[in-house]
């Protein structure tokens, strides 16, 4: 688990409303977000729809020879 750092941000009653954290720290929270959103994606995956080498390879070629 991540240590978090963390500054709590405070109204006038000191009612707190926000958290700050260093951007170190909010772009280590990101990536984690990030990773376990592609973890939670890739599990959801249909293993049907899978692609042969070849048909992959067909594919991305229709990918790249579209222009914008």
């Amino acid at each position: 688990m991540l240590d978090i750092k963390k500054t709590y941000v405070t109204d006038s009653r000191k009612r707190p409303i926000a958290v700050q954290v260093d951007i170190q720290t909010f772009e280590k929270m990101e990536q984690l977000l990030e990773d376990y959103a592609l973890a939670q994606y890739i599990n959801e995956n249909n293993p049907e729809d899978t692609l042969s080498v070849a048909d992959a390879k067909a594919f991305y070629e229709t990918l790249t020879n579209k222009k914008p």
